[in-house]
């Protein structure tokens, strides 16, 4: 046998085919892949290294700086704390995920946790074709993908920042994702959090080669526990799968197919342009001219991957919501989805249609319109900031309702017990219990198939049903809750701190807080309740503490103050600003009119500009 030198690899091709088998009754199977037998038996290194401070996951993982992950063991530190806080037998012989959104940096650390889950006796690890999963393709490959040797993947390292801009100068983030396909809970989190502080060595293969990840195939290699794998895979295969078990996909084909329809969806140069084409083009027969940035960019093409009114600029210019009139007459339908594809924004013509609403109407209408709930829904849940828009439609429908914390987590708790079908949160997060992580192509494809319920009668008609018009008939059966959310971005972590610690001295004086809002706006309507949220897990008894302070008023409206744990450094403080209006005369005012003196309320009680020192915030939705 011919010797191996350190990082290099001679390999034996063993089977070559990567077209679409037939199953039974012409079902298609994933491809065979290309088999490669590495010629080489890798040792494992046991590496001194010290404690970083500051690696605590936060609802989505670590994130940080891509200058903060590329310090020496700084990744190995928090992968190998991770792979302590899982148990040995969960870690021995298990088959793990490793992918994520593309964003720079990936490459490097894909190749770095291979090396250590091949130390750390992991029997094989899945690997997208060129790195490139979306967040809930991630969550759908664990929970519906069997290997060709029978197995399935019991957890996952996603690398990603979500919505977070990418490049040597930006963000970088991981998460673990646990066997249900969902993020880790708390316990995990706690654990890994807790070793980082201790950790004293990781374990690695530091010897094992680098792996080709843009060619589909599988490459073995021999440890001192035996065999591992690392199998490179087709990145849609599954996921497509899941979505057409999911819809009506010739529904939304004849949709698209009319003349009447014009469709945009833009992936933010995210990895759901890795899905875009094979998806709505390849399957639903759109244009390819209706795909908006959908080539993966380790950068986003220098562009913010986050799809609000405020970053998707092209997609908003093109639906005409722009400062200056489009030049073309805009499209029917237009839809985003952020740097991993788990977020979503919904446009119509000229309309955009809030992430609060959005989950609302998709929840009135998943019954008739989408096939994969039309035994009827389990129940539904939104997390705590999102509008209580989704409350209304459970009262309505007679439905199981919860409200949240934010993080998804605590959805896939729900799902996992059989009681929530839809769910969503108001920072553009929309999904259902096929995964255990938010899906912004699920939430667009529920959108395409509401459109085509509602025009089934009518493709050959004058005029199409518009998004505009699905959502105003839904304020007039269930009223319209004004919803914003205010971002301050990077705000000095201490300055955040002491605005949330004046919020919550407030609350124990509610005549003073009432005081203090006629003094600001005297037709403002008075607090009847004020707190810190906290939830009760009704699945396993887990408490979560300090999870936003709330400001609830007589007429239904609330003010919400938020920390969010999506950064990667400084605070964002997130404030929300709901007003619900049931009558049907009153639900077409324009929101910043209706929310005008609610706005002006939360920014001088909170004393915003004090504390921070800004005068305006960074996004608004």
């Amino acid at each position: 046998m011919e010797a191996l030198s350190k990082g290099s690899l001679k390999m034996r091709e063993l089977r070559r085919s990567s077209s679409l088998m037939c199953g039974p009754n012409g079902t298609q199977t994933p491809p065979y892949f290309s088999r490669w037998e590495a010629m080489v038996m890798f040792k494992v290194s046991r590496v001194t290294t010290s404690p970083f401070d500051g690696q605590k996951p936060g609802t989505s993982g670590l994130r940080k700086k891509v200058k903060v992950f590329k310090q020496q063991n700084y990744l190995h530190n928090f992968v190998q704390s991770t792979f302590n806080a899982l148990s040995q037998d969960k870690i021995r012989g298990m088959t793990l995920v490793v992918s994520g959104d593309g964003r720079y940096f990936s490459k490097d650390a894909i190749q770095i946790i291979i090396k250590m889950a091949a130390a750390n006796g992991v029997r094989s690890v899945w690997v997208g074709q060129n790195g490139l999963l979306s967040t809930p393709a991630v969550s759908a490959v664990i929970r519906e993908r069997v290997g060709k040797d029978g197995t399935k993947a019991s957890g996952a390292f996603i690398l990603t920042a979500s919505h977070n801009p990418g490049g040597p100068n930006e963000d970088f983030g991981i998460k673990y994702n646990m066997e249900n396909g969902g993020p880790a809970q708390e316990a995990i989190t706690d654990k890994i959090y807790e070793n980082t502080k201790s950790i004293k060595e990781y374990i690695i293969a530091e010897d094992l080669p680098d792996v080709d990840i843009s060619a589909i195939g599988i490459t073995n290699f021999t440890g001192p526990e035996g065999q591992f794998d690392v199998e490179v895979f087709d990145s849609a295969f599954d996921y497509v799968k899941l979505m057409k078990s999911i819809f009506d996909f010739q529904s939304i084909q004849k949709l698209l197919s009319s003349p009447k329809f014009t469709f945009c969806y833009d992936a933010l140069h995210g990895v759901g342009g890795a899905y875009a084409k094979r998806i709505f083009v390849e399957e639903l027969g759109a244009q390819e001219s209706s795909l908006l940035n959908c080539v993966p960019k380790e950068d986003f093409g220098g562009g913010h991957p986050d799809p609000n009114l405020t970053y998707a600029k092209e997609l908003v210019a093109c639906m005409g919501l722009g400062k200056s009139d489009a030049k073309n007459e805009p499209p029917e339908f237009g839809a985003a989805s952020d740097g991993d594809a788990d977020r979503n924004m919904i446009l119509g013509k000229r309309f955009f249609v809030t992430p609060s609403d959005s989950v609302a109407i998709i929840a009135a209408n998943a019954v008739d319109a989408i096939p994969y709930f039309s035994a009827g829904l389990k129940g539904v849940a939104r997390s705590m900031p999102t509008s209580a828009a989704l409350d209304v439609v459970a009262k309505h429908l007679n439905l199981k309702f919860f409200e949240v914390p934010t993080g998804w987590k605590f959805f896939g708790n729900l799902m996992d017990a059989g009681l929530c079908s839809i769910c969503g949160e108001e920072s553009f997060g929309t999904g259902s219990d096929h995964i255990r992580e938010k899906d912004g192509i699920w939430a667009v494809l529920a959108w395409l198939s509401i459109l085509a319920y509602e025009n089934k009668e009518n493709l050959g008609g004058a005029k199409l049903v518009t998004v505009e018009e699905i959502v105003r008939n839904h304020w007039a059966t269930y009223g319209r809750h004004y919803y914003t959310r205010y971002d301050y971005e990077n705000v000095d972590a201490g300055a955040a701190k002491e605005l949330m610690a004046y919020l919550v001295k407030l609350q124990s004086s509610l005549p003073e807080v009432n005081k203090i809002i006629k003094g600001i706006h005297s037709d403002v309507s008075n607090v009847a309740k004020a707190d810190e949220f906290e939830y009760k897990d009704p699945v396993d008894g887990s408490i979560s503490k300090h999870q936003g302070i709330r400001y609830m008023f007589e007429d239904g409206s609330r003010l919400i103050f938020r920390l969010s744990g999506t950064g990667s450094e400084g605070a964002t403080i997130r404030v929300y600003i709901e007003q619900y209006e049931k009558d049907s005369s009153k639900t077409g005012r324009d929101s910043q009119e209706a929310l005008g003196p609610l706005v002006e309320v939360a920014l001088k009680l909170s004393k915003m500009q004090e504390f921070t020192g800004r005068s305006a915030p960074t996004v608004i939705t």
